[in-house]
């Protein structure tokens, strides 16, 4: 515990001289919480990580989203229909669902969204000119010349070059968010931080790096089942404190509604290993954990050209499969993630999928010996003959690599950890510069597709990290994503799982859960399967 109350001690004395406390009354009924990693931007085109697309998911609406059980239902699309084909989408939309009130718009009031708000805002995602990390959602899948159109105002088509089931699941991205084209205009590159949506909760104030501050929507078109109109909250409040040791203070304090994960150095602390809450927690806090649909993993650079991976001996399929058995992942999780989170023994695609299936896609366990017999098969039979292999995390995650790479010298390897700022790391991936690295995916939608789109050679980076192709692996992928029997489509999502993992261009670590401490006195706040921050039937009580 003295670790603990050092870390409060000294985060208690900044957060006295920095004078960042609210009133309880000043709070009323804001929903709270610190990103430690900040909002790089409020613009759905580039919802690509956890933190934006928390944000944007407050402040945006999308044609369909996803619900609690995982499936596809309305949002501004109040129902759709599918040609016979299964090549044309036709969605009717709301027209009670209106743009927040803005300085944009005539008068400053928000005005109607119709259907061409949403073609303009999904030709705005493949926009060379927007640079939208998310243009690939709609590469291959949807017609290059006549892909959205407005019929009406209140119809919208999409065309699709063939079949492919996971598009609604696609619509359901942040990326796929409705924005008005005045908004845009108006405000230009400063749109970023100037957001008007149709959502929730609508902006109010952002001063980088110290807080985000969002109203409730008096317009918005949702109700519950007594007809009451959501949200509930007055509004939400984000802080952006770097260290961990502040957003926990901040918590014991009750200045923050909830938590998400908890940092290493308080995990032993607040649980056992049994992954619950410990007796001095209990009844002070709620705990929450909950699957959700992330892997953990590290990716090697697999693309053979690349001169960077001219020297590595990760170039070869053998000593990449004996990272997999080189060290022991259920210990991993009991001990450094205190039970939260699953062995990824099986393949990339998590469990909690309905394609999720163990017996039929085999990947790998702690087998020591048979890790050193690959690397004797590779050429590396001798102590010492193998070269340093640079392993690149960030800070959060150093411990988990360092027990990773303890294990991996002990059957011959020579692992350097070197931690990196996030944004860093996503950089060097994004340019291939990186040869084994810390990643994870969330998914963007219910569907194993969207994994293994991970890996399809056609896929630039991102999604494909790691620059693998594999001819066989892409065509199950093709064949998955033109049938149109789930159980058939399944079972091509875990041949082409399977193709990959003999490959081994990654080393799955563990399928994730959600982790959230909350507060007693905030209620409706539930957990889901995307881990997406759901705020519309959240309440403070007092």
């Amino acid at each position: 515990m003295y670790r603990l109350y050092k870390y409060l001690t000294i985060c208690s004395i900044g957060l006295f001289l920095t004078g960042c406390y609210y009133s309880e009354k000043e709070n009323g009924h804001y929903f709270q919480y610190n990103e430690q990693t900040g909002i790089a931007s409020l613009d759905p085109a580039f919802a690509k990580n956890q933190s934006i697309m928390w944000a944007v998911h407050q402040l945006y609406n999308t044609l369909v989203e996803v619900d609690s059980q995982l499936n596809i239902v309305p949002s501004v699309a109040k129902h759709w229909e599918i040609s016979a084909d299964r090549t044309l989408y036709t969605f009717y939309l709301r027209n009670d669902v209106f743009f927040h009130d803005d300085a944009c718009f005539p008068n400053g009031k928000g005005r109607r969204v119709n259907a061409n708000d949403v073609v303009y805002s999904l030709n705005r995602i493949t926009d060379e000119k927007v640079a939208s990390p998310g243009a690939w959602i709609f590469d291959g899948k949807v017609d290059s010349v006549n892909g959205f159109t407005a019929i009406n105002d209140t119809t919208v088509q999409i065309k699709l070059q063939r079949p492919y089931n996971p598009i609604l699941g696609i619509l359901s991205m942040q990326y796929c968010s409705i924005v008005p084209h005045e908004a845009v205009e108006k405000y230009g590159s400063d749109f970023r931080r100037h957001a008007v949506g149709s959502g929730p909760f609508q902006f109010v104030a952002w001063e980088e790096g110290q807080s985000l501050i969002l109203k409730k929507n008096p317009r918005y078109f949702e109700k519950d089942e007594t007809g009451k109109s959501l949200p509930y909250l007055d509004g939400v409040k984000v802080s952006f404190y770097d260290s961990k040791a502040t957003e926990f203070l901040l918590f014991r304090q009750k200045k923050l509604s909830f938590i998400n994960d908890i940092d290493a150095s308080f995990k032993d602390e607040v649980l056992t290993k049994k992954g619950v809450l410990s007796k001095e927690w209990q009844g002070k806090i709620n705990l929450q954990t909950h699957p959700y649909l992330n892997i953990e993993y590290l990716g090697l650079l697999v693309d053979s050209t690349n001169p960077v991976l001219q020297n590595s001996p990760t170039r070869l399929k053998k000593v990449r499969q004996a990272i997999n058995y080189g060290f022991d992942r259920r210990k991993l999780v009991l001990y450094l993630r205190n039970s939260l989170g699953i062995p990824a023994e099986s393949g990339f695609v998590p469990a909690g999928l309905p394609s999720f299936d163990s017996t039929k896609v085999k990947g790998y366990y702690y087998d020591p010996n048979k890790a050193r017999e690959l690397l004797k098969e590779a050429g590396f039979g001798t102590k010492g003959s193998l070269p340093q292999i640079k392993l690149l995390t960030i800070p959060i995650y150093a411990d988990i690599a360092s027990y990773i790479a303890r294990q991996l010298e002990e059957i011959g390897f020579n692992v350097q950890v070197e931690a990196l700022q996030k944004s860093l790391l996503l950089e060097m991936t994004s340019s291939s510069r990186a040869v084994f690295f810390r990643g994870s995916w969330i998914a963007d939608y219910p569907d194993a597709e969207n994994y293994l789109s991970v890996f399809y050679s056609k896929n630039p980076a991102p999604p494909n990290y790691t620059r693998y192709k594999n001819p066989v692996f892409d065509a199950a992928f093709e064949k998955a994503l033109a049938e149109t029997n789930d159980s058939l489509r399944y079972k091509l999502y875990q041949q082409a799982d399977q193709i990959m993992m003999n490959d081994a261009p990654v080393v799955p670590l563990w399928y994730d859960m959600a982790i959230h401490l909350v507060q007693p006195n905030v209620q409706g706040f539930k957990p889901n399967a995307l881990n997406l921050l759901e705020l519309r039937r959240t309440q403070i009580k007092n």
